[in-house]
């Protein structure tokens, strides 16, 4: 039921309109009824009523005012004036106001009900636009998601779709990074310098960012707040400039994540941080991929599951005896690669066997195979260690210790130490209990503490142990150490409150 008020400051008008008007006739409550504007004002307010009938001349407001006023609050309500005042000026504002109908006085039932007849005709049709508009803009988001996510499955065949379905800001993308996330979250946040689309596909939880500047800091800046807040992993893939590099990105924040699930890192894993800059072949399904992170991470669990999820994936395609032969032994060689990234002599493994694979004639034959040369690899990836730190960790200890205020990268650190970035990250992480970005951190934090209390100004700490940006740096602080940089030096130094640069 549509609501209405009246407002006039003639008693006789208020009580023959309440009585006079079969309001329930047209599918209306009368609402309330106020003599002044500034009652009237309120009870707009309280109301939220479909339809006003108000006169122009009322103490404390008159009616035109109240409708300025109330308009800003109440977009969709339809006003209708009557007045004594057939004025010129009075017409030409309340028409420049929107008012849907200007009624002179004496008004009659007839006119207060033709005027009703016409704001509820013009309601319906406001609610129909309204329904339609919710509607498109539900599809044009389905659309667009859609359209997303065969970028990021099929990359340039998709890109036409997927222009056309973002509208025309995309001539202005000049880049995107995709997000992965493993729970349900409340979402990045917006900003002018980028555009968030969120898709799914099956249980994989997917964010791409859309750039239209570079460097992305803002995004950045985003992504490093909801890690400080972050209950469980997300991962990102890296950023890349063409459209048809989508893929790449897509399949890279999976990997991260499952980086970030293994090493049981809440927040933000990168997949530069893990991976360094070797990239996997780009023909890899996800099942691949999962078996490949699950070796070079040692986890035979995860092994199991990505194997039957590639079993289950190759049943599916139906390929022929000699392409399930071709993707079985890419899914040897790959390991026995990733097996040399630990720096094991394999020598003394046992030869791939292509003679053996080829012998067997059943799917089955071939995945148990399988299973035996990828479990006798897993025994060459990083296994629990004793107390005593392996030689390449101290000295990427020591390395750390020398360049906290430099930006030292898993490539820069994996290669000063010998080792294959992906094997040296997860390493790290065995041996120290924390990844490597976290240690940076907390050796940054530490130098901070030491010079604040020495008195050195904050933005001078900041740029001294590696934040260029001087808000990332306070956060950073805050979340470590519990207050922010400026707080934690007046305690030391109170006749310094307010220094920051």
């Amino acid at each position: 039921m549509l609501k209405a008020v009246v407002f006039d400051d003639e008693y006789i008008v208020l009580e023959g309109l309440r009585s006079m008007i079969d309001w329930q006739r047209y599918g209306i409550e009368l609402a309330g009824t106020a003599g002044d504007g500034l009652t009237a004002l309120q009870m707009l307010r309280d109301e939220a009523p479909d339809i006003v009938l108000t006169d122009i001349r009322m103490p404390g407001m008159d009616g035109l005012q109240l409708i300025e006023t109330a308009a800003k609050e109440l977009p969709d309500t339809m006003f209708l004036i009557f007045s004594g005042f057939n004025e010129f000026e009075y017409v030409k504002r309340a028409i420049g106001l929107g008012v849907v109908d200007y009624l002179d006085k004496p008004i009659t039932v007839s006119k207060i009900e033709e005027a009703l007849l016409k704001a509820i005709e013009r309601i319906a049709k406001q609610q129909e636009f309204s329904a339609l508009k919710v509607k498109w803009e539900a599809s044009r988001a389905q659309l667009l998601e859609k359209a997303t996510l065969d970028l990021l499955l099929t990359g340039a065949k998709a890109a036409d779709q997927w222009k056309e379905a973002f509208g025309p800001d995309a001539a202005r993308v000049v880049g995107l990074t995709v997000l992965a996330f493993a729970e349900a979250h409340p979402g990045v946040p917006e900003h002018p310098t980028y555009r968030i689309v969120d898709v799914t596909n099956g249980e994989e939880r997917l964010s791409v960012a859309f750039h239209y500047a570079l460097p992305p800091e803002f995004l950045w800046e985003r992504l490093i707040e909801m890690s400080n807040q972050a209950s469980s992993a997300f991962g990102t893939g890296k950023l890349y400039l063409s459209l048809s590099e989508a893929p790449n990105s897509y399949r890279e924040a999976l990997r991260a994540l499952r980086y970030g699930r293994f090493l049981e890192e809440n927040g933000w894993t990168r997949i530069e941080d893990v991976e360094g800059n070797e990239p996997l072949p780009a023909d890899l399904s996800k099942h691949e991929e999962a078996v490949i992170v699950s070796l070079r991470t040692g986890d035979r669990e995860g092994l199991s599951k990505a194997l039957d999820g590639f079993e289950a994936w190759v049943e599916a395609q139906k390929p022929d005896p000699d392409q399930v032969e071709q993707e079985i032994l890419k899914l040897v060689y790959l390991g026995r690669k990733i097996a040399e990234e630990s720096g094991k002599n394999l020598r003394k493994l046992e030869a791939v066997g292509h003679g053996q694979l080829s012998a067997m004639h059943t799917r089955e034959d071939m995945f148990r195979w399988l299973r035996s040369r990828l479990d006798g690899l897993l025994s060459l990836t990083p296994e629990p260690r004793p107390a005593a730190k392996h030689p390449a960790i101290e000295k990427a200890l020591s390395y750390l210790e020398e360049r906290y205020g430099q930006d030292v990268s898993l490539q820069e650190l994996a290669e000063h130490v010998g080792l294959n970035p992906t094997y040296f990250s997860l390493l790290f992480k065995e041996e120290v209990g924390i990844t490597y970005i976290k240690h940076l951190t907390r050796i940054r934090m530490e130098k901070a503490k030491t010079m604040l209390r020495e008195g050195m100004r904050v933005g001078e700490v900041s740029e001294k142990v590696g934040y260029l940006n001087y808000r990332h740096f306070t956060e950073i602080f805050k979340k470590s150490v519990g207050v922010t940089p400026g707080q934690y030096r007046e305690s030391f130094h109170p006749a310094s409150k307010g220094g920051v640069s």
